[in-house]
């Protein structure tokens, strides 16, 4: 994925299902490098980690 596209998916209203490694998750915003980004697991689980943009995909 790219930068543009995640900064689509933070603006938009719609549930837009993105993965990282395979889980799905929700992407909380693009870090100040522009090359990472905070998601966290889709559930219960708040746990964020910081990811590659280019290792997310939209499915």
């Amino acid at each position: 994925m790219d930068i543009n596209r995640v900064k689509q998916i933070l603006s938009s209203s719609a549930d837009i299902d993105v993965t990282y490694n395979g889980t799905s998750v929700w992407i909380d915003g693009v870090n100040e490098d522009g090359r990472t980004a905070t998601v966290h697991l889709r559930g219960p689980l708040e746990e964020r980690s910081v990811v590659v943009i280019a290792e997310l995909k939209e499915v």
